[in-house]
């Protein structure tokens, strides 16, 4: 089995955290509400705007919820917790960590919580 770098563990937690920020600091004008003056935008365009406005929020809320567990991840290395699973302590594979540095379950862990 593969052991885990913590040091670019930790790298790869900060660099996607940063992606993540430079996103968000950046603002995104779809979430503005929307002006429901029809003298000023047609009634599609307003639809449009309120599906983009949507899709908006739903990003903003995605990305929150990432941020929140890149931050936990960066704590559990901190406290020597990183790599084991939050429900059964058991260690998370290495590759699965790979994939998604954030991850909370080791893959029966989750399979699992989903059910």
């Amino acid at each position: 089995m593969m052991t885990i770098d913590l040091g670019k563990m930790r790298e790869r937690l900060i660099e996607l955290r940063a992606e993540l920020e430079s996103v968000a600091a950046t603002g995104d004008d779809s979430a503005a509400v929307v002006e429901l003056d029809q003298s000023k935008v047609g009634r599609l365009s307003r639809m449009d705007a309120m599906q983009a406005q949507a899709m908006a929020k739903a990003s903003t809320r995605r990305r929150e919820q990432a941020l929140r567990e890149i931050r936990a991840a960066l704590q559990r290395i901190d406290d020597e917790d990183y790599g084991l699973c939050v429900d059964c302590a058991e260690p998370i594979n290495p590759g699965r960590l790979q994939f998604d540095p954030a991850v909370l379950r080791c893959i029966d862990c989750a399979s699992k919580a989903e059910q």
